[in-house]
């Protein structure tokens, strides 16, 4: 369905061509939706950043989420978690270390360049796909908290399931694709490579170097 992320960000910039001149903020969720978010904004004419949040992992099964945590420790827990054995102890530990993650990303992340405020801003919010949707609905559940002036919710691809989930959590929700047989996020890009904190941390400095030179 995609090439890479590249294309993605390439196909949902076009749809997001209304808020050209509106400067918008468009956040992406590490790592994968980092470039993703810099394509955007570039188009856009608007800032990106990161909005940071850790999916709470099933025990034995890391790759499957259920729930998600954001920086603020605002907690998402999905309806099957008991069934995977997210007991209240595991899920307790899970949250320390998931919190752990976080603290270390933002001093990794904001050493690069400051956080930028979400208030009163029209607010993007990208991630390079939707499975359970854990992330994205911890995430705009924090940028919401910070009062953007409007929220989106912007993805390529989304099980159609997890898109219901996050409607009424965003004042706008965009989404190219929402495939009736959905496994994984990846299955809908033919190059779908990691993202590290190296790159991330590289676009952050690229963004704040622009941001300073304009200024």
């Amino acid at each position: 369905m995609f090439q890479d992320r590249k294309e993605a960000a390439i196909r949902l910039a076009e749809r997001l061509k209304k808020f050209q001149g509106k400067n918008p903020l468009v956040l992406g969720i590490p790592r994968g939706a980092v470039p993703m978010a810099q394509v955007i904004a570039g188009a856009l004419g608007g800032e990106f950043d990161v909005v940071l949040v850790r999916k709470l992992r099933a025990p034995h099964q890391p790759e499957l989420a259920i729930g998600a945590i954001n920086e603020g420790g605002w907690t998402y827990l999905s309806s099957y978690a008991g069934s995977y054995g997210g007991t209240h102890a595991y899920l307790e530990e899970e949250k320390q270390t998931q919190m752990a993650t976080l603290r270390q990303r933002r001093a990794q992340y904001t050493s690069a360049r400051a956080p930028i405020d979400p208030s009163g801003r029209v607010v993007i919010v990208v991630d390079d796909g939707l499975a359970t949707g854990a992330t994205m609905i911890a995430a705009l559940h924090s940028v919401r908290a910070c009062k953007p002036a409007r929220l989106v919710c912007a993805v390529p691809v989304s099980a159609p399931d997890t898109l219901a989930k996050v409607q009424d959590l965003a004042d706008e929700v965009v989404c190219l694709e929402a495939p009736e047989f959905f496994q994984a996020v990846g299955q809908f890009y033919q190059r779908f490579p990691q993202v590290d904190d190296a790159e991330v941390i590289a676009l952050l400095k690229q963004a704040s170097f622009l941001s300073a030179a304009a200024g």
